[in-house]
Formats: structure tokens, sequence, C-alpha cells
């Protein structure tokens, strides 16, 4: 279990050293995804985003248990 852990790390350091890569690729910027903007306050809530991601990391865990 440890060794899930570390992984998680990894990839979570790994997902914010490349977000200002992923984002000039238009995640976090999708159709669905809310976003209020309001004075003095921004809600962002990416839904659309966070199904894609969530599919994509799905299937790549499904490739790698075959």
């Amino acid at each position: 279990m440890a060794k899930w852990f570390v992984t998680l790390g990894v990839l979570l350091v790994l997902l914010g050293l490349l977000w200002p890569l992923l984002s000039r690729l238009g995640l976090g910027h999708l159709p669905g995804d809310i976003r209020i903007e309001r004075p003095g306050m921004v809600f962002y809530f990416p839904i659309t985003t966070s199904l894609l991601i969530s599919i994509v990391l799905t299937l790549i865990l499904w490739l790698l248990r075959r």
C-alpha cells in the first residue's frame, strides 16, 4: 500500500509541474465547466474536465491491468 501512496504522490507532483502545459491544451476551460465570477469572488468547478480526466485514467488503468 505504501508503494501506491508514493506512486500517487509522484503523479500529483508531475501533474502540478505539467499544469501550465495542460492549461494551454484547453483543459480546465471546456464546455460544461462552471465558472461564476462576482466582484471579489470567482467560483470554478470543472465538471467536464474532471469527467474527461476520469475516463482517461480509467482507460489507462484498465489497460495496465490486462
